[in-house]
């Protein structure tokens, strides 16, 4: 049997007029516009936070303080955890106060040494030491140090526990997160910073001595009578103090923004950057303000 095939109808009506393809309008991006609303949302908003900031800090200084004096007075410190912090933060700032020292104490005597040897006075580049690095550069050393290894470290040990919520599991137990993590990173920091701003001194003075003895062709006595003419002992008293000072700002700041944390890993990170630009610009305020009470009560004068 042959298949007869249908035969295929064909359309054959006039093909209309062809419709244009609806293509979107490219959206025209529009400039961001300055609100005042919000400008001034901002301006009123950012002094009351600062204030709420400062206020909560207050309160932390106290609440370290308290449990400071009550856990000292009642022999409650936690001796070994405080050992274990105090080694921690030294393995992370003792090596680069060294490598700080050498530069600052050399950087010194170059400098000034080029400038004695033009007007005859070679005799005074102990001076130049004692009143540079004992004064100015070594508490500013260490406490630069302690702004960005020591408050780095705390920030994100107490931030990493803040976004893992152990900080609220401490108090549902009934424990003050402050007394058991903060004060010993405290009495931590604080015994560890009058050493770092020795070490710093007696290498920062270690070099500057080698450098004026073999480039300046200073007379090491007569750089060790210099140095103590113009260095007393209340310079090295206020080094020390400003240290100390320094190392109970850092901790108040790194244990805030740390026990504050929040958001995740991205949280820890805010923290830790913002506590050592707070640590470091505090830093420089309170040194300021030290050094110019320092001058007031005890000028610099021949010893």
């Amino acid at each position: 049997m042959t298949s007869v095939r249908e035969p295929i109808a064909v359309d054959t009506a006039p093909a209309g007029p062809a419709t244009p393809v609806d293509r979107a309008a490219p959206e025209k991006r529009r400039r961001p516009r300055l609100s005042f609303g919000s400008a001034g949302k901002y301006l009123k908003d950012k002094p009351v936070r600062s204030l709420e900031t400062l206020g909560r800090s207050a309160e932390l200084s106290a609440n370290i303080l308290r449990h400071t004096a009550s856990d000292t007075i009642a022999l409650r410190l936690p001796v070994e955890e405080v050992a274990t912090q105090m080694w921690k933060l030294l393995k992370v700032t003792a090596l680069p106060a060294l490598l700080m020292a050498v530069p600052i104490g050399a950087e010194v005597s170059v400098q000034v040494g080029g400038i004695m040897n033009q007007v005859g006075a070679n005799s005074l580049a102990g001076a130049a030491s004692g009143l540079g690095v004992v004064g100015q550069g070594a508490p500013m050393a260490a406490g630069l140090l302690m702004s960005g290894a020591a408050a780095s470290a705390i920030a994100s040990d107490l931030g990493a526990r803040a976004i893992r919520e152990e900080i609220e599991a401490i108090r549902v137990m009934g424990i003050d997160p402050v007394q058991r993590l903060v004060v010993p990173r405290f009495i931590a920091m604080i015994a560890i910073a009058p050493m770092l701003c020795i070490v710093i001194v007696a290498a920062g003075v270690a070099a500057g001595l080698v450098i004026s003895a073999n480039v300046n062709d200073v007379v090491p006595g007569s750089f060790w009578q210099s140095f103590g003419s113009f260095a007393t002992p209340t310079d090295l008293a206020f080094s020390v103090l400003k240290s100390v000072i320094f190392a109970a700002l850092v901790v108040l700041i790194a244990s805030l923004r740390g026990l504050e944390a929040k958001g995740g890993p991205k949280g820890v990170a805010n923290a830790v950057n913002a506590s050592v630009v707070l640590s470091v610009f505090c830093i420089f305020m309170t040194n300021l303000v030290v050094s110019q009470v320092q001058m007031m009560f005890f000028p610099a004068r021949l010893a």
